[in-house]
């Protein structure tokens, strides 16, 4: 499997709080812990670390200014709509809440079904069904 991206690092304010809501999304995309509390491995080889950095103000993320906007992330290749709903049930218990609930899951367009969240730092994740 050929891969586009090697890997994405994510600051976070807290490490704790966000290795259980990212842990628990990612596990849900098929993502494997690599190093237990800090990254996660795709199938596909890339991975995904999260720390915070020693030089960190205490700013709290902003999608909306420069910087990062939102990762969007594949749903498993033999997930369907039905996996996708059930993660939409679960994921407020997780941290994670749902944008643009109004127009699930058609959000992006008629022709393209995702889940729009963002956690409790404001990470915005779109999981798309291919």
């Amino acid at each position: 499997m050929e891969r586009a991206v090697h890997h994405l690092d994510l600051w976070v304010s807290d490490p704790g709080l966000a290795v259980d809501e990212w842990g628990w999304l990612l596990g849900e995309l098929g993502w494997e812990i690599d190093i237990e509390g800090s990254s996660w491995v795709h199938p596909d080889g890339t991975y995904l670390f999260l720390e915070r950095s020693a030089d960190q103000l205490d700013v709290p993320h902003d999608r909306m200014r420069p910087g990062l906007n939102h990762l969007a992330l594949l749903m498993p290749e033999d997930a369907d709509r039905a996996a996708l709903d059930r993660l939409r049930a679960e994921s407020s218990g997780h941290g994670w809440h749902e944008l643009f609930a109004d127009r699930f899951p058609h959000a992006g367009g008629e022709q393209h079904t995702a889940l729009y969240l963002t956690n409790s730092e404001g990470f915005e994740v779109e999981v798309v069904l291919a």
